[in-house]
């Protein structure tokens, strides 16, 4: 495949991906406004509660997302399972952008808020590990890691969407407007773009090592009992994500509401923090990659296992009683560490196992991992602070970085890996190649 296709497919995978994490990312971006409309009893923090309870029974379906998702993604081919996600995230934030408030429909509500939620769990867990894996196959040997690392661009540039939408909205529209209808509009553009998405990505190329796979035999793929044969790398899957999520979602969706709640920043001011902070950890993304294809995986993933076990404490600590310029430093710094983490971590997983199980085998694991420890995190933080042991969660997050530093450093290299498996298999492959191509 020559250069201009890799970077068309890139792109069209990327862009589904940034318009996929969009949606995910603007119900936290706008909790803090329609908490009230789903929850209208109690204080804030127990709106927020009951808004990151359904943040994480999302996260509950992200493995059954991946089993299913990554299953068909091993049988039927990476474009195919890439177009359905999509689909499926459009309609949860479609559901969302047109549900009444709990004060019209009562407790119908937050059964379809949640319901919505399920949908977008699903989206999402089978995307992430279709994308890693689509990604790294179509990438060049030599770029795996660069390329690959665009995953995360888009995944925070989404968010980053998420959050100009934000602004714009507190720009044009009071606090009431916002409050009671202004929510809505970023959930119908991030229904809309999906569609659009679903077009461009109707159009990819599917992966040349998906298609090299026996066609006989892709009714094997994708299964538990073939995933079952790499137990060490499914393990290793968990350890490198343990750390690596919980500190994600830390730095990134649970500090807006810290700022808010804790430090006592105006929204807006917390909306620019975030921006800018997010904005420069987008651009670190594909220079984590390039340093990766160059100096290997393990060094960087080694700087983000020391960095969150150590510095998390101190920065959260610092934040408590942070000024606004002060708050977007200690974030910045909190993310040049995550960095370490998400600008290979595709690439690390997908060389960890071969073609015909990838998908499953990067998306499951990760699934679960991010279910019980990601999903939950932003929940076990309120959860500490609604009972007065707020500090607690900051040792939490570095507790879990220090088990993912071990894995870091007991476990072998992966750059190089993927082209090693190509080569051994090209003798099944090449009579093949002249379809594929």
């Amino acid at each position: 495949m020559d250069s201009r296709r890799v970077v068309s497919n890139i792109f069209k995978g990327s862009m589904g991906n940034l318009v996929e994490w969009y949606d995910w990312y603007v119900y936290t971006a706008f909790a803090l406004y329609f908490a009230p409309v789903f929850f209208p009893k109690g204080d804030p923090t127990s709106q927020l509660l009951n808004t990151a309870g359904v943040f994480a029974v999302g996260f509950l379906m992200r493995p059954v997302g991946s089993f299913l998702l990554g299953r068909y993604a091993d049988r039927h081919g990476r474009r195919a399972a890439l177009t359905l996600s999509v689909t499926l995230m459009a309609t949860g934030s479609l559901v969302i952008a047109c549900t009444p408030g709990f004060a019209t429909i009562g407790l119908a509500a937050p059964v379809l808020l949640v319901t919505a939620r399920l949908l977008q769990g699903l989206s999402v867990g089978g995307e992430y590990g279709t994308s890693a894996t689509y990604m790294s196959e179509v990438a060049t040997d030599s770029r795996r890691g660069f390329f690959s690392s665009f995953q995360y661009v888009t995944l925070a540039s989404g968010q980053l969407v998420a959050l100009a939408v934000q602004i714009g909205l507190q720009q044009t529209l009071s606090k009431e407007d916002l409050a009671t209808w202004g929510w809505r509009i970023p959930f119908v553009i991030g229904a809309v773009a999906a569609v659009i998405v679903f077009w461009l990505r109707r159009s990819m190329d599917e992966s040349a090592e998906f298609e090299a796979q026996p066609v006989n035999r892709r009714f094997k793929q994708g299964s538990l009992r073939e995933l079952a044969k790499h137990p060490r790398a499914v393990l290793t899957v968990v350890g490198l994500t343990l750390g690596g999520t919980v500190a994600f979602y830390t730095f990134t969706t649970y500090l807006q509401k810290f700022m808010v709640n804790t430090t006592g920043l105006e929204k807006s001011q917390v909306t620019w923090i975030n921006f800018l902070a997010l904005l420069i950890f987008v651009a670190l993304q594909p220079l984590g990659g390039m340093l990766s294809d160059k100096i290997g995986r393990r060094p960087l993933l080694i700087f983000f296992g020391l960095g969150a076990t150590l510095l998390t404490v101190p920065i959260l600590t610092a934040l408590e009683d942070a000024t606004p310029v002060t708050a977007f430093l200690l974030m910045l710094a909190g993310l040049v560490v995550v960095s370490g983490y998400t600008s290979i971590n595709a690439i690390v997983k997908a060389e960890l196992f071969p073609t015909a199980i990838r998908a499953l085998g990067v998306g499951m694991p990760y699934g679960v991992t991010v279910a019980i420890f990601g999903g939950t995190a932003e929940y076990v933080a309120l959860w500490l602070k609604d009972a007065g042991h707020e500090s607690s969660f900051y040792y939490y997050v570095s507790g879990c970085a220090l088990i993912s530093l071990i894995v870091y450093l007991t476990m072998s290299e992966t750059r190089g890996r993927m082209k090693a498996q190509h080569s051994s298999a090209r003798p099944v492959e090449r009579p093949r190649t002249p379809t594929a191509q």
